[in-house]
C-alpha cells in the first residue's frame, strides 16, 4: 500500500526520525492558516507547499513550490490544489491533486553548509536481506546519478536476524562524509529510519533528500513509503491511511471481490486461478502475438460470482480485444467453473469480445461439453497450444 508523503512522515516521527514541521490541507485558506501556525511554532520565514499524490517527480512537474510568506503559500496552494500533475511516474494522464503539505522551510538560498543525501531501505529478495541504499548525491536527479555515476551509490546489507548494528550506521555516516555533530545526528537518523522500516512492516522507505541543515541537523525532507499489504492486519491505524482515490479503480473494485488484479497495457484480458498459472498464461498470450491486459487471479475457489466480477472488471478496459480464461480444476471442479462462466456470461448480457476458455483437471471433459453446448460466443480449448492458437486467431 502506497502512502502520501505526509503519512509516511507521520510514521517516521513515531519512530524518532526528525522531520520538518508540517500540516496537510485541502484548501488555499487552510494553507494560509497552516503557514501562520508553523511560523508561530518554529519561527521560520519560508515554507514548502507540496502536492500530495502517489508519484515521484513532483518538483519537476510544478507540484512543489517555495513560499516566502503565508500569503505566497496561499497563492501556491491555490495553483496546486485542483491541478492535474504530470510527472515521469504518473504517465501522460497525470494525477489530480486534492491536498498539499505546507511545511517548514529548511533550505535557505545562499547557504553553503547544507547537503542533500539519498537513502532508502528495502528488501533484497535475491540475498534474503534488508538493504540500505544511500548516496551523497541526493535530490531530484538520483536516477541520473545511478545511471551515470553508479560508484556514488552505496549499499549496506542488514541481516534481518541481527538487525542494523551500530557500526553499520556509523559506516554510513562516514561514507557520507560527515563529522562532528552531523555525523552523530546521521547515525541516529539511520538507526531510527531502519527501525521505522522494520517495525511498520514496510516494503520500502525512500528518503530523498535526507537534508543536513546549516546547523548540522539531519531531517527527512521527503518520504516515499510502501507498506506490505499482507501485514496491515497488524497495523489497523496504517490501514486507515489508504487513499483509494490514488489507486486504479479496477484494482479497487477487484479488491472488493477478493480478486488479485493488476492492470496492464495489453489487449488480451486473462482470468486464471493461481499466480504461477497466471504468469504462464501471460507468457502464452505474449507468444501468441497478443499482449496481456491484466493479471487476474481468481483463487482456488472460483464460482459464478467471482467469474462475473472478473468479467466485469476486465471488460471495463476498452483496449481488451479478447479474454482468455485458463483454470486448473484441482480444489474446484472444472464443470462448476464452466457453469459459473456460462451463468456470468448470461448475467452480464452481450459480451462483444471473444472469450477463450481452457479448463483442465477434475471433470474437464464435462466442463468442455458445458461450454460447447452453451450456445454462447465462447471458444473452448484443451491444451495451452490450442489456447495460444485461438488467441492469435481472434486478436489479428
Amino acid at each position: 500500500m502506497n502512502l502520501h508523503e505526509y503519512q509516511g512522515k507521520t510514521i517516521l516521527k513515531q519512530f524518532g526520525v526528525a522531520i520538518p514541521e508540517g500540516v496537510v490541507v485541502e484548501s488555499p485558506d487552510a494553507a494560509l492558516e497552516a503557514a501562520k501556525q508553523i511560523k508561530n511554532k518554529t519561527g521560520t520565514d519560508s515554507w514548502a507547499v507540496k502536492a500530495q499524490i502517489h508519484a515521484g517527480g513532483r518538483g519537476k512537474g510544478g507540484g512543489v513550490r517555495i513560499a516566502s510568506s503565508p500569503e505566497e503559500a496561499y497563492s501556491h496552494a491555490k495553483n496546486i490544489i485542483g491541478m492535474t500533475l504530470v510527472t515521469h511516474q504518473t504517465g501522460p494522464a497525470g494525477k489530480l491533486v486534492q491536498k498539499v503539505l505546507v511545511e517548514q522551510g529548511i533550505f535557505y538560498p545562499g547557504e553553503s553548509e547544507v547537503s542533500e543525501f539519498y537513502m532508502s531501505v528495502l528488501l533484497d529478495r535475491e540475498r534474503g536481506r534488508n538493504i540500505i541504499i544511500y548516496s551523497t548525491e541526493g535530490g531530484m536527479d538520483i536516477e541520473a546519478v545511478a545511471e551515470k555515476t553508479p560508484h556514488l551509490i552505496y549499499r549496506e546489507e542488514v541481516d534481518p536476524a541481527a538487525g542494523l548494528l551500530a557500526f553499520q550506521a556509523r559506516k554510513i555516516a562516514f561514507n557520507l562524509g560527515l563529522e562532528g555533530k552531523a555525523y552523530k545526528e546521521m547515525v541516529r537518523f539511520v538507526m531510527a529510519l531502519y527501525r521505522s522500516y522494520e517495525q511498520s512492516d514496510a516494503s520500502l522507505f525512500e528518503i530523498n533528500p535526507v537534508f543536513k541543515t546549516s546547523d548540522n541537523l539531519i531531517l527527512a525532507a521527503d518520504a516515499k513509503v510502501v507498506l506490505d499489504d499482507n501485514s496491515l492486519f497488524r497495523h489497523p491505524d496504517y490501514a486507515e491511511m489508504r487513499d483509494i482515490t490514488e489507486e486504479d479503480p479496477a484494482e479497487v473494485e477487484a479488491g472488493k471481490h477478493d480478486l488479485n488484479f493488476v492492470k496492464l497495457d495489453g489487449n488480451v484480458g486473462c482470468m486464471v486461478n493461481g499466480a504461477g498459472l497466471a504468469m504462464a498464461t501471460m507468457d502464452i498470450i505474449k507468444l501468441s502475438g497478443g499482449d496481456p491486459a491484466n493479471f487476474l487471479d481468481v483463487g482456488g475457489t472460483a464460482n459464478a460470482g467471482t467469474v462475473e466480477a472478473g468479467f466485469r472488471i476486465i471488460l471495463k478496459d476498452p483496449n481488451v480485444k479478447a479474454i482468455l480464461i485458463n483454470i486448473f480444476g484441482g480444489i474446484v471442479r472444472c464443470d462448476r467453473v464452466a457453469q459459473g462462466i456460462v451463468d456470468a456470461y448470461k448475467s452480464i448480457g452481450d459480451i462483444e469480445v471473444p472469450v477463450i476458455v481452457r479448463l483442465q483437471g477434475t471433470n474437464a471433459t464435462e466442463a468442455k461439453q458445458l461450454i460447447d453446448e452453451s450456445g454462447l460466443k465462447v471458444y473452448s480449448a484443451v491444451t495451452l497450444q490450442e489456447s495460444a492458437d485461438l488467441v492469435k486467431k481472434v486478436v489479428q
